[in-house]
């Protein structure tokens, strides 16, 4: 799908269909539509189909950037099942023009996002064009420019994201710690701006990143270490992104139960997000440096596992007693979250499927901020508000540190109540966070929006791309700023 704005008023503009946004359901020109029929499985929006006009009439409950989304993506649905080529749409101006023409962009690319590599039949959309009228809904002026950039913004962000959605829905028998290697290294290829360091195991143990090297012990697959940079002569602040790597988690010899071990190729969605982010941050020309660092491993069961009574020294010389091998995303975290501080980040953000307790506190649709630093928490979550990404803060309490306290370590990889979860993760974390760089930190825990196995919003099932448009409306504010 191509997006193009015309400096026109829509009854100038040809195309197949006209998008009619309707924010009044009693309007005559509603009930007269020749065909009408409801859609309900998208949260209720109503959707009327005026074929002999050649026109859809289209429910806007608001001019939040979310209506936006919802509202052209349930254009879309109802659109591709049709053998339309070409669509012309009135602007939708909310608080920022560059917001709102982004949104556009983004309601149509996710509705049309679909993984079907692995069925037979694959369904396709006639729709080729969206034609945006330079004439606003409701008659309000806007920067012609602004709007471009915003769909520049939109397209980049959204295929970001799906470039993410690409690498979870991967099944693991065919994405392993090698593949995300060869995926980061033609990344780097296609993109000149990026470049990109693969280091093995070899190097690992170098690095004495034991508690790394514990978790894929047990793999056939060996372990990588990717690290995918952005350097701008003129870069104001340097970011650094890790990311969660597990192309798939058993559970180790702490073995999940069968039901629970599905979905867990979605364990590698924190290094998916964090590739797609340099991605979109090298196609945008941010001025900002910036660095991902993926963890790629395997949990595996076999004679050579890591087991519980373990004690593994990290990379900062921490010593962790491992009591649950399926409490193994942390653990590689804590020494590439040690690789990561070497380089000296302005901003660190990890990012991670890591707890089920996140997703039995906020849902399957919400992720989690947690960190020390209470202003970056509140200033990341108001910008994620507008990216169309649920999340919430959650603070760390003094108490729940003797949660992880171990008798014969520095500190346990579990904790020892099953209350407060996603906290006692995070503190576990916040372990292998240097002094310097507390309060420069966040951890993201996307467990829930990472997989989700019914569609929702303008989300398909499986994979969501969670953390990626989040951090990337983070990252457009931070260039922004003086």
């Amino acid at each position: 799908m191509k997006f193009e704005l015309q400096n026109k008023k829509l009854e100038a503009i040809k195309a197949d269909f006209e998008l009619v946004f309707v924010q009044d359901k009693n309007i005559k020109a509603f009930k007269d539509a020749k065909t009408l029929f409801e859609l309900t499985n998208y949260k209720g929006e109503g959707v009327c189909l005026d074929l002999a006009n050649k026109r859809l009439f289209v429910e806007l409950k608001g001019i939040e950037y979310e209506d936006i989304r919802l509202a052209f993506c349930s254009a879309y649905k109802t659109l591709e099942k049709l053998n339309v080529k070409s669509l012309k749409t009135p602007s939708i101006l909310g608080k920022c023009v560059v917001m709102s023409f982004a949104s556009l962009v983004q309601g149509f690319k996710f509705a049309n996002y679909k993984f079907d590599k692995y069925k037979a039949e694959k369904k396709s959309t006639a729709l080729e064009k969206i034609i945006v009228s330079s004439t606003e809904l409701n008659n309000q002026k806007f920067d012609i420019e602004e709007a471009k950039l915003g769909l520049e913004i939109g397209e980049i962000t959204a295929n970001a994201t799906n470039f993410a959605k690409d690498i979870v829905n991967e099944t693991p028998q065919n994405y392993t710690s090698l593949t995300m290697a060869k995926d980061a290294e033609n990344l780097a290829k296609t993109h000149k701006n990026i470049t990109c360091k693969i280091y093995d195991e070899k190097f690992l143990e170098k690095e004495k990143m034991n508690a790394f090297l514990s978790v894929n012990r047990a793999s056939v697959h060996p372990p990588r270490l990717i690290h995918l940079s952005y350097k701008p002569k003129t870069a104001k602040q340097r970011i650094i992104f890790v990311g969660k790597g597990l192309t798939y988690d058993t559970g180790g010899l702490s073995l999940k139960q069968a039901a629970n071990m599905l979905t867990m190729k979605a364990d590698k969605s924190g290094a998916a997000a964090a590739m797609a982010i340099i991605k979109a941050v090298s196609e945008l020309n941010l001025n900002l440096e910036v660095h991902s660092i993926l963890g790629a491993a395997e949990n595996m069961v076999g004679g050579n596992a890591y087991k519980p009574d373990d004690v593994l020294i990290s990379r900062e010389g921490v010593s962790i007693e491992v009591k649950n091998t399926d409490a193994e995303g942390r653990l590689v975290l804590a020494d590439c979250l040690s690789y990561a501080q070497d380089l000296k980040p302005d901003l660190l953000i990890d990012m991670a499927t890591l707890t089920g307790a996140c997703v039995v506190g906020l849902g399957e649709y919400t992720s989690a901020i947690i960190g020390n630093n209470e202003e970056l928490q509140n200033a990341f979550y108001e910008t994620s508000k507008r990216s169309g990404e649920y999340t919430c803060v959650l603070h760390f309490n003094p108490y729940l540190h003797e949660l992880i306290d171990s008798n014969v370590a520095d500190v346990s990889n579990s904790s020892s109540s099953r209350y407060g979860g996603a906290l006692t993760a995070g503190l576990f974390l916040d372990k292998f966070i240097r002094k310097e760089y507390k309060d420069k930190w966040l951890h993201l825990d996307i467990a829930g929006p990472a997989y989700v196995e019914k569609n929702w919003g303008y989300t398909s099932f499986g994979a969501g791309g969670a953390g990626v448009r989040m951090c990337l409306a983070y990252l457009l504010k931070l260039s922004r700023s003086k």
